[in-house]
């Protein structure tokens, strides 16, 4: 094991602070298809795959994958036009990411989001060239808990699983990141507390307290 890991940000909640802006989205949606979306089926299945949210909620009288596949295309529409009006990038991220840059860490963004989403945060972080690898939901066959979508940023930053450092907002991201043996630090962002993500390594409320050496301590301390 390396004495400095490679670190693997998760996007929504940890990179971009998306929680309103994809509240607002599928508002924008639901208007413009007649049907209602609540917060309170917000808050309960925020952090989901959309289409799995369209199933689940009864947004189609006939869910077919091509209807549920027009209704997300919608949806993220509605996500990536809000982003462009109004980017939050999450308090320390481009500091952070410039800080582990500047020492020589291997960087990447695993997340379950489409490729669209995350192409148009990254170029609105304007830090696209720190990254060695980005992973998508096209890039994978099985969403998180599952390990895949970190095993593949392990492979694209050609280092092995166990010497990275995962950075996640969810549960299902931390119990992903420990399936590939990955050490997990969660960053508490709206929507989730710190109790939801206790099973991490490391449960911060600000990437303004993580920098290099501190990420490094959290690998030594809980490598596997």
């Amino acid at each position: 094991m390396s004495e400095f890991p490679a670190v693997i940000f998760d996007m929504d909640g940890v990179l971009v602070d998306s929680y309103d802006a994809h509240y607002e989205s599928w508002q924008r949606l639901a208007a413009e298809r007649g049907f209602e979306f609540t917060r309170a089926q917000f808050l309960t299945t925020f952090g989901r795959v959309s289409r799995e949210v369209i199933v689940e909620c009864g947004l189609l009288d006939d869910p077919t994958p091509e209807a549920v596949a027009e209704i997300d295309d919608a949806k993220e529409l509605h996500f990536r036009d809000i982003l462009r009006e109004d980017f939050r990038a999450m308090d320390g991220a481009r500091e952070l990411i410039d800080a582990l840059a500047a020492e020589g860490i291997p960087i990447a963004v695993g997340s379950s989001g489409p490729l669209e989403n995350v192409d148009l945060v990254i170029d609105l972080l304007s830090k696209r060239d720190h990254l060695k690898a980005v992973v998508t939901a096209r890039d994978v066959t099985r969403g998180k808990p599952h390990p895949e979508v970190f095993l593949k940023a392990a492979a694209g930053l050609e280092v092995e699983p166990g010497n990275c450092v995962v950075i996640e907002d969810a549960q299902a991201g931390i119990a992903a990141a420990h399936a590939a043996s990955m050490v997990c630090i969660a960053l508490v962002s709206a929507g989730h507390t710190d109790e939801e993500l206790s099973a991490a390594d490391q449960v911060v409320h600000s990437l303004r307290d993580l920098s290099p050496a501190s990420i490094r301590d959290t690998f030594q301390q809980h490598i596997q």
